[in-house]
């Protein structure tokens, strides 16, 4: 079927309210736009550069890391929560009682997506991987009593309450037959689809059929990254589209619901590639301004402390895992008495590489913040 033609679904009466039947998409797509065509293309390209950065780069877990906490952070607010990325890189005591809630959310999605990826080794990106993720997910959060790990077996909608959905998805009934078809889709090499394309459809699927009574959308950006490492385009999980989907939210969701009211996946294909293009651009600078800062560092910087520069470069490497540091984690981290840790974190300060935040007298904390900002930077 050529893209341009396609079929959404249909609305199916139910008592007092009509759901929406997707059609099912295991099947062969034609791409016949050229403006798709272009853009599939760009986006390959880039990510194929992406993925040679992610390669290339020593310690790149460490900063695979900081994209990780940066994705669960941004996917969380899509959802509503008011975690910001300093607030997820600390310990939970650390945290206001009345933020924690929103902190063990984006906690659960960072241990979900660590989760998911490391299963990839073991299970294909399927059904029982979905469900298994999702459990992880909710755990012990305030999605706890939503069936974590499980389809839904009631109705859900999108809106303050069913009388005025803004989209009322597929009858829970119809959940096993659709997420057979998605997982058979995502799964197929008998069609040739570009992957591109073909997640990007997968995931316009996922969030219309919404499976689970929570976190569907959180997890439906999660699959696409679970996609890309799952069929090795990328090596390592370097990209996540939530900062784009958040900074054009309202496109975002538009062009979802625009497949579904127009049949218009055309535009929807669209707005996904841009994001991929956008994302690997960001992510490609993210590596190489991070390149260009461990270098200006361990070069000119730490070689000042003189008999100490070796301590300072086990430093470095604890702050490109964390860039929140106090006196008690070097403590920790390195085996080293508290006096030693607060004379080498005041030669990082006098260094520039640190900033105290908290202007305290005790219990300081520090932060990396030219490689913070790296990450939280607002475009």
């Amino acid at each position: 079927m050529d893209i341009k033609d396609f079929k959404a679904g249909k609305y199916v009466k139910q008592i007092e309210y009509s759901s929406f039947l997707p059609d099912k998409i295991f099947k062969e797509w034609i791409i016949s736009s050229p403006k798709i065509n272009q853009l599939l293309s760009e986006a390959n390209r880039l990510l194929g550069e992406l993925n040679a950065f992610s390669q290339l780069i020593p310690d790149v877990d460490f900063f695979i890391k900081m994209h990780i906490s940066k994705e669960a952070t941004t996917s969380s607010r899509l959802e509503g929560t008011k975690t910001n990325m300093e607030e997820a890189l600390l310990n939970e005591e650390e945290i206001n009682p009345e933020k924690r809630d929103d902190w063990k959310e984006v906690q659960n999605y960072i241990n979900a997506i660590n989760y998911s990826i490391s299963e990839l080794e073991k299970l294909p990106l399927s059904n029982r991987l979905l469900k298994n993720t999702h459990n992880v997910l909710l755990a012990g959060v305030r999605g706890k009593h939503k069936l974590p790990g499980e389809f839904r077996k009631s109705q859900n909608w999108l809106g303050a309450t069913l009388k005025d959905a803004i989209y009322i998805p597929s009858h829970h009934t119809d959940i096993p037959d659709l997420m057979s078809d998605l997982e058979k889709f995502l799964n197929d090499n008998e069609f040739y689809i570009p992957h591109l394309v073909k997640i990007a459809i997968a995931h316009y699927q996922f969030e219309t059929i919404h499976p689970f009574l929570d976190g569907n959308g959180r997890l439906g950006r999660l699959m696409i990254t679970l996609y890309l490492v799952s069929n090795n385009i990328l090596k390592k999980p370097a990209l996540y589209l939530s900062d784009f989907f958040e900074k054009h939210r309202e496109y975002y969701y538009d062009n979802l619901m625009r497949v579904r009211s127009k049949n218009d996946l055309e535009q929807w294909i669209t707005f996904f590639l841009v994001g991929v293009i956008e994302t690997s651009k960001s992510s490609i600078q993210v590596f190489k301004d991070i390149i260009r800062l461990k270098s200006e560092i361990e070069n000119y910087k730490i070689p000042k402390m003189g008999s100490k520069a070796e301590k300072g470069i086990k430093i470095l490497r604890i702050l490109f895992q964390n860039p929140i540091i106090t006196s008690n984690k070097l403590v920790e981290e390195m085996n080293i008495a508290h006096s030693t840790a607060n004379r080498l974190l005041a030669d990082f300060e006098k260094l520039e590489i640190i900033e105290e935040y908290t202007g305290f007298k005790r219990n300081r904390k520090y932060i990396f913040k030219d490689y913070f900002e790296l990450f939280n930077k607002k475009e």
